[in-house]
């Protein structure tokens, strides 16, 4: 019955989590952040999985285990891996629902035509690194992020939560026309 599990920073005893099983068959966001990791073989069949975190890990290829194992993933972070080639992703072609891809602070994010290359190679993906092929930013999934919490407050009946961010904005407003004149430079 889980549906998402965090394991961030745990730690993983030769690329596999203790405890971790296809008994979680409802898992559908699973996170396993700096545990590590040197593969993905290890992981469990877990058919309903769609987000897998696998940020600052060590892992540098073996990504056709995914396919096998979570096929109905769209969204995969890698970011801070061992990741160097292009081709080491070429596997993920066999994830048709992989719409979402981060490779931040992987090698393979410093060669030459990088997005133009991955986007060529995996063309499901909407977004690479957060951005479409057209530089579009992706819609934040962060209920923080997008303003979701904040809605969710006023909705609560927090009538003044508006007026408190717009004051925020103002003092900011405030703070800037302050520096600058304190500098002794006039923008006009």
């Amino acid at each position: 019955q889980v549906k998402e599990l965090v394991l961030d920073n745990c730690r993983s005893e030769d690329g596999k989590v203790v405890g971790l099983s296809s008994d979680f068959e409802n898992l559908e966001f699973l996170s396993m952040i700096n545990i590590n990791l040197l593969s993905v073989s290890n992981l469990p069949k877990l058919n309903k999985l769609r987000k897998l975190e696998l940020s600052d890990n060590r892992i540098s290829g073996g990504l056709e285990v995914l396919a096998e194992k979570t096929p109905n993933l769209t969204h995969l972070n890698l970011s801070g891996n061992k990741i160097k080639d292009i081709n080491t992703l070429e596997p993920l072609k066999k994830l048709p629902n992989l719409h979402s891809l981060d490779l931040f602070n992987c090698e393979v994010t410093m060669l030459i035509n990088y997005r133009e290359s991955v986007f060529a190679l995996l063309p499901q993906l909407t977004y690479l690194d957060g951005f479409d092929a057209d530089e579009q930013e992706a819609p934040d999934s962060d209920p923080e992020a997008d303003g979701d919490a904040l809605e969710d407050e006023y909705e609560n009946g927090e009538d003044d939560l508006d007026e408190e961010v717009i004051d925020d904005e103002e003092d900011e407003d405030d703070d800037l026309e302050g520096e600058e004149e304190e500098d002794g430079v006039d923008d006009e």
